[in-house]
């Protein structure tokens, strides 16, 4: 926790509780859009008369975006006032939200949602990087789950939200209101980041930004994060972009309203998320990475029944084991980072994002060629994939540590 945090404090534990709201908030406000859209995909692809793979990679061209942010910030993020950035990031997300709302072509909205992404991954990056340089080692790990959590909120009521404007109202009053929650999440860094303590002004690099990637590159560890934050998004849009069709298509026949009540699969994932850093911190990151993906890969052979139910208990144990890996490769990034925190954040964010852009194209040609089981086997091997590559994630040794911080490097001192 941050001293400015700090001084919110009182005497009923106000400083612990309230920061964690505020800092679950802000992701809730920082990437509602980033989702939400999915629960519209099926009205989407009807009103454009495309195929689901089609409008499945233009509505998540918002990943592509973020994900060439999260290198942007992980270049420049010395530079980036934090507050500032986030500022900014926010207020210019409201535009290409509203402008969403007049339906234009396809090409239009494919580069209207990358604009989205650009914005939403500015700022979720910047806030990761504030974190981590303000939290002290044994606050880190929760402050980075109450943010998971609030982006595991933003799935879940994102989508709700999407879902009953787009059946009750209109696809365009969606994005309207959409983009006024855009401002709220402004509004919320201006009035709460003005009350802590001014962020200490960066030191001067002791290495080019380029340099700082290089050794993150170099590190293996770090390598492993990068390809698992790859694989867990790719798996998570795969399954909850082209399960919308399932649920929509025959047997089933869900309408669009009843589409939206699914994603309440997303609650148990806003229980279990925040223990997932305490769960890492008692049995390691290697052990918890296990957990993650075991639960998600025992929730895909029930996505192939056509059974409500069973399909719906597939996507809570999907949802709970991405969610839960995904909080402990965040916080294991910091820490194993031994140069340059924001960069390590940017590029673990980047290969995140580009993973879900992947997913959405690749799987979404095997939905379309093949079928649903063809596309639950893709998510299947991604998780399976991830889940042998968290074997190598280990925390460099405290000697490295010491050297770097002799170096000037600013690190992150914690351990699992």
């Amino acid at each position: 926790m941050t001293d400015a945090i700090r001084s919110h404090a009182t005497d009923k534990d106000l400083g612990i509780h309230l920061p964690n709201f505020v800092i679950g908030l802000t992701a809730f406000l920082t990437v509602v859009d980033l989702f939400a859209t999915q629960a519209i995909l099926p009205s989407l692809a009807r009103t454009y008369q495309v195929m689901p793979a089609t409008m499945g990679v233009a509505v998540n061209a918002s990943t592509f975006g973020m994900a060439a942010s999260g290198i942007l910030v992980a270049l420049f993020s010395r530079h980036i006032n934090r507050r500032a950035g986030i500022l900014i990031s926010l207020t210019l997300l409201s535009i290409p939200t509203a402008l969403l709302a007049d339906m234009p072509g396809l090409a239009t909205f494919t580069l209207l949602r990358m604009a989205q992404g650009l914005c939403m991954s500015a700022a979720f990056t910047l806030t990761l990087a504030y974190l981590a340089e303000n939290c002290s080692p044994g606050d880190l790990a929760g402050a980075f789950a109450a943010y998971i959590t609030g982006n595991v909120a933003s799935n879940l009521f994102g989508r709700l939200m999407s879902a009953a404007l787009a059946d009750h109202f209109s696809l365009a009053t969606n994005f309207y209101v959409f983009a006024l929650l855009n401002l709220c999440g402004a509004a919320l860094v201006f009035f709460t980041l003005t009350k802590t303590r001014p962020m200490p002004a960066m030191p001067v690099p002791v290495m080019p930004p380029l340099a700082a990637m290089g050794i993150h590159l170099h590190n293996r560890s770090l390598r492993a994060s990068f390809a698992i934050g790859f694989l867990i998004l790719f798996a998570f849009i795969g399954t909850f972009t082209y399960v919308n069709f399932v649920l929509t298509g025959q047997p089933i026949g869900l309408a669009q309203m009843s589409l939206g009540f699914v994603y309440l699969v997303f609650l148990p994932s806003i229980i279990t998320t925040p223990v997932a850093g305490k769960i890492a911190a008692r049995l390691g990151t290697q052990s918890a990475m296990l957990i993650g993906f075991g639960l998600a890969l025992a929730g895909t052979p029930l996505l192939l029944f056509s059974n409500l139910p069973l399909i719906l208990l597939g996507l809570v144990l999907v949802g709970v084991g991405t969610f839960f890996a995904q909080a402990v490769a965040t916080g294991f990034v910091s820490r194993a980072a031994t140069a340059d925190r924001g960069a390590a954040s940017g590029m673990y964010l980047a290969a995140y994002f580009f993973g879900g852009l992947v997913g959405a194209a690749l799987l979404g040609q095997l939905f379309d060629r093949f079928g649903w089981t063809a596309c639950v086997l893709g998510i299947a091997t991604a998780l399976l994939l991830a889940a042998w590559l968290s074997q190598a994630l280990k925390l460099p040794d405290s000697q490295l540590l010491s050297k770097a911080k002799k170096d000037g490097i600013s690190l992150l001192m914690s351990r699992t």
